[in-house]
């Protein structure tokens, strides 16, 4: 059973929601549009990033199940410039902790698979070898910027690699460790490991896809962006153009407050040479 953990998304579902809101407009006029709310510095920093963004690699999930996890691994990918991170989802979807992720999973695109076998033809079309994690693997750390188009394939935390996928495989990395430790959590396992895969690689997202990113991320962040657009005759199809709110409720009289109590006499004071009554009397 999965963990209680509040403020949880479905990353990859509301990613597809996304991007199929951004292919039915022209993201040449939504990027024009929405950068003159902008400083320069931001729109710098915007292109900057998505500029040094990798295609060349990607990590595999194999059934991630613990939000967190899958959370702190999509951050590394982001921190580390990967523009995919592949989940083959197996029996559950993926979750994400958004509290863990802070916003990463905004610009890392996730894909999904149901299988092992549709994981594995995908990652190999696109010319990615796959390097599976492995405590005795042959490989270290620093082999892996010479791969020139890496998968790196990461674990379930209970039952690790499948044989199906791990079958899949060309070879497989260690991170070295002179400790009692004889593992390390997944996510610390693949910020370790993409560090030295992306350590020197240029950015190499083609520009059509970086001028998506721009507009994409522009309408992320820029306040208003909806109503924006939609004043220039563009409107955003759902979710990114918000749902209308409800019509007011109507108001009608105020409900007029009961009458107060008439106020009780008050009592007259005993003078001091009354006589008392008996008790039982």
């Amino acid at each position: 059973m999965r963990r209680s953990t509040p403020n949880c998304s479905f990353v990859a579902q509301e990613q597809r929601r996304l991007l199929a809101a951004l292919d039915s407009l022209d993201v040449a006029d939504v990027a024009r549009i929405l950068e003159e709310f902008v400083t320069d510095e931001r729109r710098a920093r915007l292109r900057g990033v998505i500029a040094a963004r990798l295609d060349a690699v990607t990590v595999a999930m194999d059934a991630p199940h613990d939000p967190h996890n899958g959370a702190a691994v999509l951050r590394s990918c982001d921190a580390f410039g990967l523009q995919r991170l592949h989940i083959i989802e197996r029996a559950e979807q993926f979750l994400v902790s958004n509290t863990v992720s802070r916003g990463s999973e905004r610009w890392v695109d996730v894909r999904t698979h149901a299988t092992t076998e549709a994981a594995v033809a995908a990652l190999r079309a696109s010319g990615h070898e796959l390097v599976a994690t492995h405590p005795e693997g042959e490989l270290t750390p620093r082999d892996l910027s010479s791969i020139p188009r890496l998968a790196l394939v990461l674990g379930n935390e209970r039952d690790g690699i499948r044989p199906d996928l791990a079958a899949g495989c060309a070879r497989a990395v260690r991170v070295p460790m002179r400790g009692f430790a004889e593992s390390l959590n997944v996510s610390v396992t693949a910020a370790i490991l993409l560090e030295h895969a992306t350590n020197g690689r240029p950015g190499d997202l083609p520009e059509p896809y970086r001028n998506h990113l721009y507009a994409r991320a522009l309408v992320l962040t820029v306040p208003h962006a909806a109503e924006i657009l939609a004043a220039r005759g563009m409107h955003l199809p759902q979710p990114l153009g918000g749902t209308p709110p409800p019509p007011p409720k109507p108001r009608g009289p105020k409900p007029r407050r009961p009458p107060a109590p008439p106020a009780l006499p008050a009592l007259e004071p005993r003078s001091a040479g009354a006589p008392r009554e008996p008790e039982g009397g």
